[in-house]
């Protein structure tokens, strides 16, 4: 074995900033109903400060963030998500969707992003690149894009709400650990067929979406 600078274990096992991080995401909660409430300019910037320093490929960071205030304007976005969930209702597509009029009493930030920049990265420059959200919908881009000003060429990507809870929220049920995780190999155990990933969408599928995880039966 080579020799080479010993590695600070202290600088790589810092339980305490760990701990930290994840009395954080185990209490991150969806909310999808918000209290009025005018929320800080510095506090969106704070927010975008963090997404700003997220990774993306060849470091091209290809968005932009629109945060929209303007209650006029949260309405239509609003309206244009509960149209679409209507659509879906029609179509009987058997897929349990939130109420999305609570888009419409919440502070939006709106995620815009530039696509072409799929050139800093070539190897994808083939078309293959296929961003699904919940407004991935071309009706819906050709509604909201007007009411921001968003040029043609560029596609908004999600709209993140933020605020106080109208009403308490509540833990959703996850994965066990042991559910997620094989070492060195995949665990076959782990493995769901055809079948019982159907019977899991049938059976299992609308407990788990958007009930509070103690009352999974």
């Amino acid at each position: 074995m080579g020799k080479g600078a010993l590695v600070d274990q202290a600088a790589f096992n810092n339980v305490a900033r760990y701990t930290t991080f994840m009395e954080i995401v185990q209490s991150r909660r969806t909310t999808r109903a918000f209290a009025p409430f005018e929320v800080p300019r510095e506090h969106f910037e704070m927010i975008l400060e963090a997404a700003r320093h997220a990774p993306s490929g060849a470091n091209s960071q290809p968005w932009h963030y629109i945060v929209v205030t303007d209650p006029a304007v949260k309405q239509k976005i609003g309206e244009c998500f509960v149209q679409e969930q209507q659509r879906r209702a029609r179509l009987r597509m058997g897929f349990p969707t939130p109420n999305y009029n609570g888009v419409k009493t919440a502070p939006g930030l709106i995620v815009v992003a530039d696509f072409r920049f799929v050139r800093a990265f070539p190897i994808l420059n083939d078309g293959s690149v296929w961003w699904i959200t919940a407004i991935g919908q071309e009706d819906i881009q050709r509604q909201i894009k007007p009411l921001l000003g968003v040029p043609e060429e560029l596609a908004i990507i999600d709209v993140m709400c933020f605020g106080p809870p109208l009403k308490p929220p509540y833990k959703r049920w996850k994965k066990s650990l042991d559910q997620i995780l094989s070492w060195d190999r995949f665990n076959p155990g782990n493995f769901m067929t055809d079948a019982q990933i159907d019977a899991w969408v049938k059976e299992t599928r609308h407990k788990v979406m958007y009930r509070d995880e103690s009352r999974i039966d």
